[in-house]
């Protein structure tokens, strides 16, 4: 009864034209929510009016006056779409580089901050806030101090794990585990250390995650480099499905792994390092998203990362709109929902469903 259920789902999930239809759905529902969600709040805009400032502010063309620099175009292009971008841009960076994450080290529950790279981009982060390190970056110190922290952790895991030899899967999530617990310690000692209760509280709200700070200055930097990132990944499908085979099995094809662990895990600290510097750490995107696509449309990764991808930026975008209403007056920290509604689905999915790496990856 199992292998006729297993040979139904690879026949229906596994398919070429379910992929495509998914990916057109997902993509449909995206461009949806973008248009939804750019006119929710207290002030009403037309969709009419939302393509004017957009058209404005694109070619020039139009109401100045109106669209330019009127409070519609402000609300819309300096407030609504930023954010929303910005969204979209985590989402599917998290998403994308929990995908790698995993391949890498051959763990379906890991994350990409199962390596320490949070705990990196949280040290830089309160270092900056309480010590005032970086201030000579500065107005945005604080954010380029946690991609710093973030970059450094994923070099220092590297160079730990090719002690006494070369790097392996193992090594790798071992010395990610200790250099996170250091990063935390430290983290916590600077916190326990100060008396500056203000700074305490920035720390604390800048790692529960927020999109609020969106602007057009940043996405500038951030969604070219998420998008070339993931379409990276994405031309290294073969690859990371070897990953989930064994280093034995790609040396028989003339493929070394352990230099494309580096290459992977350098390319993936600092997408992670631009994320965490825009919206503060989230947690779970990059487990559960992978996890739950993995399940329903297998392991071969010229499928799962782009349906990762856009499911991620969906589910984000939506979650900051569910932050911004569930507590009527105030804004939730998007990275205590996120969690939220991870943790849960998580427990769920384990409970529910048991998989190998190597189902579906053809």
């Amino acid at each position: 009864m199992e292998k006729v259920s297993q040979s139904w789902k690879a026949r229906v999930f596994y398919s070429r034209t379910v992929f495509l239809l998914v990916c057109t759905g997902l993509l449909g529902f995206l461009l949806a929510s973008i248009v939804m969600i750019v006119r929710m709040g207290s002030v009403d805009i037309s969709i009419g009016d939302i393509f004017s400032v957009m058209v404005y502010q694109l070619f020039r063309i139009g109401d100045a006056q109106r669209y330019g620099t009127g409070t519609i175009s402000d609300i819309v292009w300096f407030i609504r779409l930023p954010r929303i971008f910005l969204a979209i841009a985590v989402g599917m960076g998290l998403s994308v580089c929990g995908v790698v994450m995993q391949a890498v080290v051959k763990n379906p529950l890991a994350d990409p901050y199962i390596l320490g790279i949070s705990s990196g981009a949280s040290l830089g982060a309160t270092v900056a806030i309480l010590l005032g390190v970086g201030a000579v970056f500065g107005g945005n110190f604080v954010g380029i101090m946690a991609f710093l922290g973030a970059f450094l952790v994923s070099l220092l895991v590297q160079g730990i794990a090719n002690l006494g030899g070369r790097s392996n899967a193992v090594k790798l999530v071992l010395a990610g585990m200790a250099l996170s617990a250091v990063c935390t310690a430290f983290s916590n000692l600077a916190v326990y250390m100060t008396n500056d209760s203000d700074g305490v509280r920035t720390v604390t709200y800048w790692l529960m995650g927020s999109l609020a700070a969106a602007d057009w200055t940043n996405l500038a930097i951030v969604l070219p480099c998420i998008l070339a990132g993931s379409l990276f990944f994405w031309t290294q499908s073969r690859t990371l499905n070897l990953m989930l085979l064994g280093d034995e099995t790609a040396v028989t094809l003339g493929i070394h792994l352990s230099v494309w662990r580096h290459v992977f895990l350098l390319i993936s600290s600092a997408m992670i390092g631009l994320l965490v510097y825009s919206s503060g750490t989230i947690g779970f995107v990059g487990l559960v998203i992978p996890h739950m696509i993995r399940m329903l449309f297998g392991t071969n990764h010229k499928r799962l990362i782009p349906l990762t991808a856009l499911t991620g930026s969906v589910f984000l975008l939506w979650s900051d709109i569910l932050c911004r209403v569930v507590i009527p007056g105030t804004e939730l920290p998007i990275g205590i929902l996120t969690s939220a509604i991870g943790a849960p689905c998580f427990l769920f999915l384990m409970i529910r469903k048991k998989y190998g790496f190597g189902e579906g990856a053809r």
